[in-house]
């Protein structure tokens, strides 16, 4: 009788054992994806704010020109008969100031950009790194229940479970967030 009582929690066991190897193999999978998914919308952050940086030498470029060509017109009008001279430094200086101010635009509507991607790049982190945990939990589960069926000993098939249990807490979590 005590030997079927054994067989029992043995398939319990089991049973319990591959549950979480799925959960195991589950959240690896789900965690590597995030994972991937970090990385690539850092990657893409990373690129806008390059982007960004060139936008800003630009319009650096131009308002340096705008700026020249102000300091050469109020030299200019000290002097007699540069007006059309002048008036097509204006014109530049016009066209500069609006370029700068279309850099400008172009700057803040890459920001947005590159800070979404960060956003995404940090929420993508917290469930990998939930997805993580879980299999640290799911892997030592795994193993104490091997040691179980090796030593037969139900307190270690217990204390496997409930190491499973957390794990499969911390998989579910990786998905909500909500630890």
């Amino acid at each position: 009788m005590a030997e079927e009582k054994k067989e029992k929690w043995m398939t319990y066991m089991a049973i319990t054992t591959i549950l979480i190897a799925v959960a195991a193999t589950l959240s690896t999978f789900k965690g590597g994806g995030f994972s991937t998914r970090s990385l690539l919308n850092q990657t893409l952050a990373s690129d806008q704010w390059a982007f960004f940086q060139s936008k800003s030498i630009k319009r650096d470029l131009y308002d340096s020109r705008r700026e020249n060509l102000e300091i050469q017109v109020a030299s200019l009008e000290k002097q007699k008969g540069n007006e059309s001279l002048i008036e097509k430094y204006n014109v530049l200086i016009a066209d500069y100031a609006q370029k700068v101010k279309t850099y400008d635009t172009e700057k803040e509507a890459i920001s947005k950009e590159a800070t979404n991607f960060q956003n995404i790049r940090e929420e993508s982190k917290k469930h990998s790194g939930k997805f993580g945990i879980a299999v640290i939990f799911l892997q030592i589960s795994i193993l104490l229940s091997s040691i179980a069926t090796l030593s037969k000993k139900k307190f270690v098939w217990i204390s496997g479970l409930i190491l499973g249990v957390i794990g499969i807490l911390y998989f579910i979590d990786g998905f909500f967030l909500f630890l």
